[in-house]
């Protein structure tokens, strides 16, 4: 009798982390900025149709890289989650780190128990009130891991990178035009080509709106947030 295939749970886990990694460095990059009166959301994302950036409930947001189909399943059960949980409760009772702590346990389940791991890193933001509330950034991994992130975070195969540039150039209480700027900055650094306004998807939490915190940039109002002279510059 043959007998059965064996490999060490150490190295079953390091192969599919590795695996997970792979195919999460060819997808785009994505960053995340506070600003002046929020969390700015930046992603190379040409396509019009297929979001990595939405809204999750009234002042929480859902980022994602990857694999577009395994994000957008994790997306769905966000809000579905925050759906059930506003109504059985309050909408109060909805925050962004038990969303988090959810994305984290499925991620990790997956990770653990399934031959294929998720090949995606997601993110959940969620913008204070304007009586001073801290913003909260949580970025859950492939593996579950999930990590609290304060003014930036990055996501996608050059993360580290684009983590080190913003290290060095963001700065709090900053307006929404410069932080706009230095995201695409950002994403530009590890690139040898200029990203337009085109090539970008971009959300905002805002503070100052009433209730429903999210909304997108459109294509007219990036062009001149950004200063189109200016996308290509990599310096500060």
């Amino acid at each position: 009798m043959p007998l059965p295939y064996y490999v060490s749970p150490e190295q079953m886990m390091k192969d599919k982390a590795e695996y997970a990694r792979k195919g999460i460095s060819r997808g785009r990059s994505l960053v995340t900025l506070e600003y002046g009166d929020g969390i700015l959301l930046v992603a190379e994302n040409p396509s019009t149709l297929l979001h990595k950036i939405s809204e999750i409930y009234d002042r929480i947001a859902f980022a994602g890289v990857g694999k577009y189909n395994e994000f957008e399943n994790l997306r769905i059960a966000g809000i579905r989650h925050a759906d059930v949980k506003g109504y059985s409760y309050s909408r109060g009772d909805v925050t962004a780190k038990a969303l988090a702590n959810a994305y984290s346990q499925a991620l990790g389940n997956i990770f653990t128990q399934d031959i294929k791991p998720f090949e995606v890193e997601v993110l959940v933001a969620e913008v204070g009130d304007a009586n001073g509330a801290r913003n909260e950034i949580y970025h859950i991994l492939y593996d579950g891991t999930i990590e609290d992130e304060r003014n930036y975070a990055a996501m996608g195969g050059q993360s580290d990178e684009i983590r080190r540039f913003l290290k060095d150039h963001h700065k709090e209480g900053m307006p929404l035009d410069e932080a706009l700027q230095l995201g695409v900055r950002a994403l530009t650094v590890t690139q040898n080509k200029t990203l337009t306004e085109k090539d970008l998807e971009v959300a905002v939490l805002d503070r100052t709106k009433a209730r429903r915190k999210f909304r997108r940039i459109p294509l007219e109002a990036l062009g001149q947030l950004l200063g189109t002279a200016r996308l290509g510059r990599t310096g500060p």
